[in-house]
């Protein structure tokens, strides 16, 4: 949480520096979905998932911009794990680089790819964290819309492809998994 902490208050005060004084080439945005696993995560059935992104973009090339954030996922899964039922939490950063071009007035359409260095976490039926993977890097593809609702201020619907593999150690047995998802979201951008 105070890496997270970091992150944000670094890239709120960057513009105050006069590092970013060049008109909207900084970009926050805060987004939110669904989730939806494209496999069992080892012999989980995973359910629809909800999740949360906080990314910061720094545009550098006309359309082609820098992209560093955090993430958090969570599955819901009533198969036992550890002799109980357990939800699945996939946290950690994503960065890489997303190209965006209008395409329909001052709409345009946006595609990313990237890294992610996360992990999975699994939780018991009173929350408490039974295992933890560790992080580890996976990557990432997404492609969706910006859309202009004020000066500076625009909606991002997307979808992403995100996969991760690492083991998982519950009890004394380890397991590899793959989380492989599809993420359906709507973002607030702020261009500043």
């Amino acid at each position: 949480m105070r890496r997270l902490t970091s992150v944000v208050v670094t890239l709120a005060l960057l513009p105050g520096a006069g590092v970013a004084r060049a008109q909207g080439r900084w970009s926050l945005e805060a987004s939110a979905g669904a989730a939806f696993a494209t496999q069992k995560l080892g012999e989980a059935d995973l359910g629809t998932g909800v999740g949360l992104d906080l990314i910061g973009r720094y545009r550098f090339m006309p359309h082609l911009s820098a992209y560093a954030g955090w993430d958090w996922h969570h599955f819901p899964s009533d198969d036992p794990v550890a002799g109980g039922d357990a939800d699945f939490e996939d946290t950690g950063y994503t960065f890489g680089m997303r190209f965006e071009h209008p395409f329909a007035g001052k709409t345009s359409y946006w595609l990313r790819l990237g890294g992610t260095a996360k992990h999975i976490e699994v939780e018991n039926g009173e929350g408490d964290i039974i295992s933890d993977t560790g992080h580890g890097l996976g990557w990432e593809a997404g492609a969706g819309m910006t859309i202009p609702i004020g000066t500076q201020t625009m909606l991002t619907p997307g979808v992403r492809y995100r996969a991760l593999s690492r083991d998982l150690e519950v009890g004394s047995a380890s397991t590899p998994v793959d989380l492989k998802y599809v993420n359906v979201g709507l973002g607030l951008a702020y261009r500043f």
